[in-house]
């Protein structure tokens, strides 16, 4: 795959939440960091052509169409950036990969294990093209969360024993609330777990180094009907006056379960949309046995850091603030102690995308990564549904580089 003049013109799916917060990062990465190739926003795509035209003017794009299958022929796309609900994932990733277009695929991968594997069968053939394909783990791309994973990769915390995730959020306990495609299975694949779920499933594998093995999980719908929504956008949406017409929640709205990696440590996951007053608490907290390392998304620019191997009158769980220059992805931003904050994550995103497509090197995490998560997902609704029965994760794609 070709650029032109090392640049590469990005076409996106979507504009809504993520395709948002893709855009901010798409504009300014090559404003803030120093690669070997300068993206392009040259095309947007939604289904609605006044709002998508809206779209490209407000979040930057050159241009736009209501037609994915249009960007995805056209010659002057280098890259997919999809960011449409779950169920479209598979079918734009195959169709832009057989085109030989570079990848870059919002989480989780696909709705299914069966396109999970399909998309990274793919993926696999187009990179023997040096077509690259990645999947937008975003919260990977914290500062604080890359140094974690550098600290337990450089054996600060010893053998790691425990695992304890959690990601709660409550922008669905209202009864009222209407059933916008996040409460569909058939447009989200699963509710709690797949759209919240699947971020701590990824961020502790990664983190760890290890990659869980087997669950036993519970899950539930707490509101079962809701109003059909009159209009919705991302998390937000409306609902005419009056008596609503309602349909049916189809997706868990919290997923809990006990899970053991395959480095020996265990581990317990909590994801919920009813956690009533947590706006999106994401928080990991890794137990070794030379010491501890907590992270937490409220307060993203931290880490918690107990070494045990410190003299006992100085032990105590201590705060690293991560905004010096020689934390990961800092040199690019501020003074040390000026923080960043959620969106800048995207853009880190786009900056590892960007250098790796640009050098022909694999982008991290791969689909091969993220079928991987798709296939924990698949093993904790596997044991939900058989009362919380042991469930063993199936072994994921084996690739040609592995």
């Amino acid at each position: 795959m070709s650029t032109t003049d090392k640049e590469l013109r990005v076409g996106m799916v979507g504009y809504a939440f993520m395709g948002a917060a893709h855009s901010q990062a798409w504009r300014t990465v090559n404003r803030v960091f120093d690669l070997p190739a300068r993206a392009r926003m040259a095309l947007i795509c939604g289904r609605d052509t006044t709002k998508v035209a809206a779209a490209a003017d407000r979040l930057g794009w050159d241009a736009s169409t209501t037609d994915w299958r249009d960007l995805i022929n056209r010659d002057d796309i280098d890259v997919v950036d999809i960011c449409t609900p779950g169920d479209s994932h598979a079918e734009i990733a195959l169709a832009a990969l057989a085109a030989g277009k570079h990848v870059l695929c919002e989480k989780p991968l696909a709705n299914t294990v069966a396109e999970a594997r399909a998309m990274t069968a793919a993926a696999d053939v187009a990179r023997a093209a040096g077509v690259r394909s990645m999947c937008g783990f975003n919260y990977r791309r914290v500062p604080a969360v890359t140094m974690m994973r550098q600290m337990v990769a450089d054996g600060r915390l010893g053998v790691i024993r425990h695992v304890r995730a959690t990601y709660l959020q409550d922008w669905i306990v209202d009864p009222q609330f209407p059933l916008v495609w996040r409460l569909q299975k058939d447009r989200a694949g699963s509710g709690a777990l797949g759209d919240i779920g699947a971020h701590i499933i990824d961020l502790t594998q990664f983190v760890t180094g290890q990659r869980i093995s087997g669950v036993s999980a519970v899950t539930e719908t707490f509101v079962k009907e809701r109003p059909l929504p009159a209009e919705s956008s991302g998390l937000v949406a409306t609902v005419d006056g009056g008596s609503a017409p309602t349909g049916p929640v189809t997706v868990d709205d919290a997923a809990v379960f006990v899970a053991r990696l395959d480095g020996g440590a265990l581990a317990t996951y909590e994801a919920s949309r009813f956690a009533t007053g947590r706006k999106n608490a994401l928080r990991v907290e890794i137990n070794g046995s030379l010491g501890s390392v907590v992270f937490d998304l409220e307060r993203l620019n931290e880490l918690e850091f107990y070494d045990a191997t410190r003299p006992s009158v100085e032990q105590g769980f201590n705060r690293i603030l991560v905004t010096e220059g020689d934390h990961p992805y800092m040199s690019a931003w501020w003074p040390p102690g000026h923080i960043i904050g959620y969106e800048h994550s995207f853009t880190h995103e786009m900056r590892d995308f960007i250098e790796a497509v640009a050098t022909g090197v694999d982008p991290t995490p791969s689909f091969a990564d993220a079928l991987q998560v798709q296939l924990v997902l698949d093993a904790v609704a596997r044991s939900a549904e058989l009362g919380s029965s042991w469930a063993e994760v199936e072994p994921g794609l084996v690739t040609a580089a592995a």
